[in-house]
């Protein structure tokens, strides 16, 4: 069996890194109701169900954890643990820091480390209480995606389609920098006007050859879903980037929420044609997060 690479997921172990927004009680996210993943999730779990379906390798994606040194050095501790299971990861760092150069000297200490992510954007309603799409206008943010690029690190975006022309002004200052758009650009609209609109506002984006999409994620803005609910979602990445500019990744355990591993995995088989996925499922995920270092 074909070994392939899950390139966007999550683990966490609450008693050893502390995650604000995963031990808040009663809150609804965009995403929906966390409750159901507010307990440890960790490689075991993640392995048994990943491996069941032919993976073999992942990228582990900050989450929002309240240190992301402390995040960074648990994630390594568990790479380091489990040779047999490759990880990369993707850890947080504020691009705006003052003393960015000395916290990415630190994250590049740790062998697993390949890029950073900062979100822009979440949802509408999330973003306009935590102001993040602000970074879009600070000249600091631009100059730290030059510096990811210089040191050969990546950068996870994360935002929503209202924000891809603003955010391809900015990346276009920093094309050097390898970015891997998460979640296809959260189209959370999906209406057939809404998706209309996100295929012509993610042109701004895949015109960009430094920026790879990641599938994944498109549970949360349709949690009752079907394989045909990602079709036209999947069809237009496929056709903006190509296939060796996208990579699938499952967000658990997130996306757990809404459906199995088994259900996901054979959701994005049948939708991505037979001979592109070799390409979709490991070797994009392996050429942009470097799996063979």
């Amino acid at each position: 069996m074909t070994k392939w690479i899950d390139a966007h997921h999550h683990l966490w172990d609450l008693e050893q890194v502390n995650y604000p927004w995963l031990m808040a009680k009663g809150v609804e996210r965009f995403f929906g109701d966390p409750s159901p993943i507010q307990r440890n999730y960790l490689l075991e779990e993640f392995h048994a169900e990943a491996s069941a379906e032919g993976f073999a390798a992942s990228v582990h994606i900050q989450v929002g954890a309240e240190s992301g040194w402390e995040e960074a050095a648990w994630v390594q501790a568990v790479a380091d643990g489990n040779p047999d299971w490759p990880i990369a990861q993707v850890v947080f760092c504020d691009l705006t820091s003052d003393d960015l150069s000395p916290q990415l000297d630190a994250f590049q200490t740790l062998s697993t480390v390949r890029g950073v992510r900062q979100i822009v954007g979440r949802a509408p309603g999330e973003d306009a209480q935590t102001g993040t799409n602000g970074l879009l206008d600070d000249p600091r943010f631009t100059d730290g995606l030059r510096e990811a690029g210089k040191r050969g690190l990546s950068f996870d975006l994360q935002l929503i389609p209202e924000l891809m022309e603003k955010t391809a002004r900015v990346l276009e200052q920093a094309s050097e920098t390898p970015v891997a758009l998460c979640h296809a650009g959260s189209p959370h609209d999906r209406s057939v006007d809404g998706l209309r609109k996100w295929a012509d506002q993610l042109k701004a984006i895949s015109r960009l050859s430094n920026v790879t999409c990641k599938l994944s994620g498109l549970g949360m803005f349709a949690h009752e879903w079907e394989a045909e609910d990602f079709r036209p979602i999947v069809d237009t990445a496929l056709d903006q980037f190509g296939p060796d500019r996208v990579m699938f990744g499952s967000n658990f355990p997130v996306d757990k929420l809404y459906s199995d591993y088994s259900k996901l995995a054979a959701a994005y088989w049948e939708l991505i044609p037979d001979e592109m996925h070799d390409a979709v499922f490991r070797k994009t995920a392996s050429r942009f997060y470097e799996f063979a270092r």
